[in-house]
């Protein structure tokens, strides 16, 4: 059970399920030398306790109040923080290893309710005819409107062959749809592409986990016996909420050159301040087995690359799009990244229990805090020719409540006014703001995004947002050719690691 929890050790973005990294921290135990605890807390704390349970309106068992007092003292941290019980642990593991039980569907928040990105194929989700763009509105009748996505995805998991309620709306319908799904078990598949045209291919990773790195390795083989003469390639990171840290080394690694940097962290505890580098220690789990990317084609370090991002772009995805911007290996394009950039450690409590808690930043190559901040594109594209649509609705890290400040900058506070809204005049509302939003399947013929990145490798003209001088890049490219070929500059060097 040890060797295999420290299988998930860092964690990434939890969307889908809570997803995990390859390391343990020895974080408890050097705690416990920051000084006294206060007696005079503790004695409230337990003064509290047996008020509630002598005086509360209804008998309140002693395991719930102490869960609940763990959950609230960690969820108090950040919004990545939380108190792991047996159903969320379980999740946890399951999440990680591309497997769980669930409806099948890749999600996203937005307006402050569920969207669907994509249905998982063949899953209760594809089976009932839930599409992308598709608003979750309510669970078994309860409205989700506030709800954090973490709760709202465990509210759909649950056993198998347990039946759940969605309120859905969609563009082309003037009522609330519902719809009855039964719980099944999912097997996720992380990674998908296919040849656009002659010449260019399109690869997708739509979350990171256990098994992303080979079978990342296995698409790209496949692309290339289809068209072995590729002259460019998307990879499209836009609503990838992260997931396992060795997942983003990996897929890093795989277009950069041999042995550079990928990714820093830094915080309190001594074993959070690392370097990750593009070696198969820090990709491939365990010592056994060889390198999965030794069997990658070798054009595979120099075809142009344009990585494609969006505001559901969190966490592990941005440490991609980060590093392979910092060397200039690949041309982001798109809109703002989340700006997710910290690492949460799983430590296990007992058998089936645990807490995540944030303990580090991660940093780029040349240094770049993504916290509260996230990846400026290099060519901002909106999502449609129109506009950003629901995009432009989205939250952000720097938009969560408690959430953790940028340390290499400073951030720039916004006063948000905010009003009540009766719920049936909401849904109204939200239904008519679906109705004007065309619901986009990433790698379709309408990708207007995937569109500009094709342009943009053949050196046509990219319909671009102007943006403020303030907001780009930190090293803009916009040819193919430049992007093809890494860069050593002085900052590239400081990145790199020190010969022994």
């Amino acid at each position: 059970m040890g060797s295999k929890l420290k299988n998930f050790g860092l964690i990434g973005f939890g969307v889908v399920a809570g997803i995990a990294a390859s390391l343990q921290y020895s974080a408890l135990a050097q705690k416990m030398g920051g000084g006294p605890l206060p007696l005079e807390k503790l004695s409230e704390f337990s003064e509290v306790f047996g008020m509630i349970k002598s005086d509360y309106v209804e008998p309140i068992d002693d395991e719930k109040l102490l869960t609940e007092a763990m959950n609230g003292m960690v969820s108090s941290l950040d919004p990545h923080s939380a108190y792991l019980d047996k159903k969320a642990f379980k999740e946890l593991r399951e999440g990680t290893e591309g497997k769980f039980v669930g409806l099948g569907v890749e999600v996203a928040m937005e307006d402050g309710y569920v969207k669907i990105v994509s249905p998982i194929e063949d899953s209760p989700a594809y089976r009932a005819g839930i599409q992308p763009g598709d608003l979750i509105t309510r669970i078994d009748g309860a409205p989700i409107k506030g709800l954090s996505i973490d709760d709202a995805v465990k509210k759909m998991r649950g056993e198998p062959n347990s039946k759940i309620t969605l309120t859905i709306a969609r563009k082309t319908e003037d009522k609330p749809i519902v719809v009855t799904l039964t719980r099944e078990l999912i097997k996720q598949h992380s990674v998908k592409g296919k040849v656009i045209e002659p010449g260019y291919a399109w690869l997708r990773i739509s979350q990171f986990q256990e098994p992303t790195v080979e079978d990342m390795v296995k698409k790209i083989n496949a692309l290339y016996a289809q068209d072995p003469a590729l002259k460019g390639l998307v990879l499209d990171l836009r609503n990838d909420p992260g997931g396992v840290l060795p997942g983003a080394v990996g897929v890093s690694a795989a277009f950069l050159p041999k042995d550079v940097a990928v990714v820093s962290t830094n915080g309190q505890v001594e074993d959070s301040k690392r370097t990750y580098f593009a070696k198969r220690e820090f990709y491939v789990n365990g010592t056994g087995g060889g390198d999965p990317l030794a069997k990658l084609p070798a054009a595979i370090k120099t075809v142009p690359i344009v990585v494609l991002i969006n505001t559901g772009t969190a966490s592990a995805s941005e440490i991609v799009a980060g590093a392979l911007q910092d060397y200039r290996r690949a041309v982001v394009l798109g809109t703002q990244s989340f700006g997710k950039g910290s690492v949460q450690t799983v430590h296990q409590i007992s058998a089936d229990t645990g807490i995540k808690i944030t303990t580090a930043r991660y940093y780029t190559p040349l240094g770049r805090a993504i916290q509260a901040k996230g990846i400026t594109p290099d060519l901002h594209v909106e999502e449609t020719a129109d506009g950003d649509g629901f995009n432009a609705l989205r939250s952000r890290e720097a938009d969560l409540v408690k959430h953790l400040s940028n340390d290499k900058e400073a951030e720039k506070e916004a006063e948000v006014e905010k009003t009540a809204v009766d719920e049936l005049e909401e849904e109204k509302r939200l239904i008519a703001l679906a109705k004007k939003s065309k619901a986009l399947e990433y790698g379709s013929k309408d990708d207007f995004q995937l569109a500009q990145a094709l342009n943009h490798l053949k050196g046509l003209p990219v319909k671009l947002v102007a943006v403020k001088t303030s907001d780009a890049a930190t090293s803009p490219v916009t040819t193919a050719a430049t992007a093809a070929a890494p860069v050593k500059s002085k900052a590239d060097k400081k990145a790199e690691p020190k010969k022994k």
